[in-house]
């Protein structure tokens, strides 16, 4: 069977909202709203925009929906991806399913769609993402199982190998390899603020990729989330002023240490959502594609310092993908944490400011909505590919016990 080319026809995200997570100071914009209502939202929208499009598209012909997310329990929990299917009023024929990878899961539901269809497994599928941290932190599912005093473990080899550091942590620890500067850091987290709200200030383009949530406020009114909560306006408005507050910030994980809240990822709720076909099918709908998958890869690396995953990984897609790295135009690398991305510019020898590295914001600015987030940046990444006319993308993120994964992408 020869393989088909897939392609990428429309992608969405909602706006992402300040976790309400216990000892935040206050909920933010997503705090009291279901992440079904979330990921429904972003299925609801991607589909609506496909079909204003190309109007014979039909939504029966959507063979699967993948949705990654990572705290699988409660709302998030009973296959969350079918029961978005079912929230976003699609065709009961639709399947959905749930995958798990960590910060990689939104990503792996991109490349695990892409691969069924290029085997022939279908003409069209979703891939989405969806997380609430204000309800689920990051291990819930693990500690709901301890605190309901069922019999869980972690087997003592993995402990061993891993010892499951606070992420935090191995963001330090990595910091320190790489000797990295707390200066460098911070202004990295400062032009991922100024690239998140430059590229909110221009509404019309925005518009083309966030979709508006609706949320009830307390009193039972209903209102429009149509922007961003975390970007801070202030580092475009009066950026040494921003770069002072971040400076001023004290380190989080080690007393001595450099990482601190901004060059942390924010924490959030959000949901994004990609629509994926063969090219015949594009064709036949009149559908100009954004992007088309071009390859993928994942790869482990060393378990405690955590976020290298992404180096092996990035070298595989651009290898079986037979491009260097001159010839990507804009490079998704997640922000997790600062260290780890200074890490990735190190060992492919680029500049920290490198205009190609998350030019409309990253995680420190927007968020990491775990596993929603490989979803979002690449909505963000294949847009900003179509208005900017650049040819080849680059996405990758790390994940927690050591893992990456990487896409590449060609605007057609």
């Amino acid at each position: 069977m020869e393989l088909k080319e897939v392609v990428v026809v429309e992608a969405v995200r909602t706006p992402t909202g300040r976790s309400g997570w216990a000892g935040a100071a206050k909920g933010g914009v997503f705090s009291n709203v279901s992440a079904q209502h979330l990921l429904a939202t972003a299925l609801r929208g991607l589909v609506d925009r496909v079909k204003e499009k190309a109007p014979a598209f039909e939504e029966t012909s959507i063979e699967d929906v993948a949705v990654g997310c990572l705290s699988q329990i409660g709302e998030q929990g009973l296959n969350v991806g079918r029961i978005g299917v079912l929230a976003a009023d699609l065709p009961e024929e639709v399947a959905g399913w749930t995958c798990n990878r960590y910060c990689n899961a939104g990503l792996q539901a991109i490349n695990s769609q892409a691969h069924a269809l290029m085997c022939g497994a279908g003409d069209i599928a979703i891939a989405a993402g969806v997380e609430s941290m204000s309800h689920y932190g990051m291990g819930s599912d693990f500690q709901v199982a301890l605190q309901a005093g069922l019999p869980v473990s972690i087997h003592p080899r993995a402990m061993e190998r891993a010892a499951l550091a606070p992420m935090g942590v191995s963001a330090q620890m990595l910091a320190d390899r790489y000797n990295l500067d707390r200066e460098d850091m911070d202004r990295f987290a400062l032009w991922s603020h100024q690239k998140a709200v430059l590229a909110m200030r221009e509404v019309e383009e925005y518009r083309k990729r966030v979709i508006p949530v609706e949320v009830e406020g307390e009193g039972g009114e209903k209102r429009l989330v149509e922007f961003d909560e975390p970007p801070r306006a202030q580092a475009v408005d009066d950026p040494e002023a921003a770069l002072e507050k971040i400076r001023s910030l004290p380190p989080r994980f080690r007393d001595d240490g450099t990482v601190t809240a901004a060059t942390s990822s924010a924490i959030v709720d959000g949901a994004a959502a990609a629509m994926l076909m063969t090219a015949d099918k594009a064709e036949e709908l009149g559908l100009e594609p954004l992007a088309r998958i071009v390859s993928t890869a994942v790869a482990g690396s060393e378990p405690l310092i955590m976020l290298l995953g992404p180096v092996p990984a990035m070298r595989k897609a651009l290898d079986r993908a037979g491009i260097t790295m001159d010839e990507v135009g804009v490079f998704e690398p997640n922000e997790a944490f600062v260290s780890p991305v200074l890490a990735f510019c190190i060992e492919f020898g680029l500049e920290f400011d490198d205009p190609r590295i998350n030019p409309t914001g990253g995680a420190c600015a927007i968020g990491h909505p775990i596993g929603c987030t490989g979803v979002l940046y690449f909505t963000e990444m294949v847009h900003y590919m179509r208005r900017q006319g650049i040819r080849y993308g680059l996405q990758t993120l790390c994940g927690g016990g050591g893992v990456g994964i990487a896409t590449v992408v060609e605007r057609p």
